[in-house]
């Protein structure tokens, strides 16, 4: 809108003329079980940051402070397995949260905590009608850089969405190339094309968004000739 100011009341006035112009639709709260998941998430990724910074500081660390960070690396470790015992005890005692598990433990590539990310920080799939609107949620959709004749740049991820999922999906990614028929198949398409390593990467993140919705939307295991009509 080209306004030179920013403060809460003009901030305001653009929200109003984008709701005004677009009619998105009405902000609906989560539910309690998906806030309690979400915040029994969060606090796990703070504990392996945590644990991941201590560690690499034992390290490099001299030997008259190895006794502290150990003792240190001990009790994050401990808290962290706790920590995960409770969120997999809240997913069992929630019959919604206990059948996404089930759905998504069907995809090869996606472990416990990608499977504990997902309803946490996108709820289902049913709030999305295509799975191309996921992966623009989560930022995984390619933004051309195009120009006129001259200007023909690399698209690259938009990564313009949820940025926890999307970390999340990076290592479930690599994975699934090797070992999820799927995804496989469709790496060694852009294998043969040609296409670089980052690339393949960011594709199988993107194929990975494409089935888990079709499993939470169709509410089908997932097996090697997963439909395209699904997702």
């Amino acid at each position: 809108m080209l306004a030179r100011t920013k403060t809460d009341r003009v901030d305001a006035q653009l929200m109003a003329r984008f709701c005004a112009a677009h009619h998105p639709a009405a902000w609906q709260p989560p539910v309690p079980q998906r806030r309690e998941l979400q915040a029994l998430v969060a606090r796990g990724e703070a504990l392996n940051h945590r644990l991941t910074q201590e560690t690499n500081r034992l390290a490099i660390a001299p030997t008259w402070t190895r006794g502290s960070i150990e003792q240190v690396i001990a009790v994050l470790a401990e808290e962290l397995a706790a920590l995960k015992c409770q969120i997999r005890h809240h997913i069992d005692h929630h019959p919604d949260l206990r059948a996404k598990h089930t759905l998504l433990q069907s995809i090869p590539g996606i472990g416990e905590a990608t499977i504990a990310q997902t309803p946490a920080c996108v709820g289902g799939a049913e709030s999305f009608k295509r799975a191309r609107k996921l992966a623009a949620f989560l930022g995984l959709t390619p933004r051309p850089h195009l120009s006129g004749c001259s200007v023909r740049g690399r698209a690259r991820l938009s990564k313009a969405g949820n940025a926890r999922l999307r970390k999340a999906l990076f290592m479930p990614a690599m994975v699934a190339i090797r070992f999820n028929p799927v995804s496989n198949v469709f790496a060694a398409r852009l294998r043969a094309a040609g296409k670089s390593r980052m690339l393949l990467i960011g594709a199988g993140m993107r194929k990975l968004v494409h089935l888990v919705f079709g499993a939470l939307k169709s509410g089908q295991l997932f097996t090697a000739n997963f439909g395209v009509q699904q997702i």
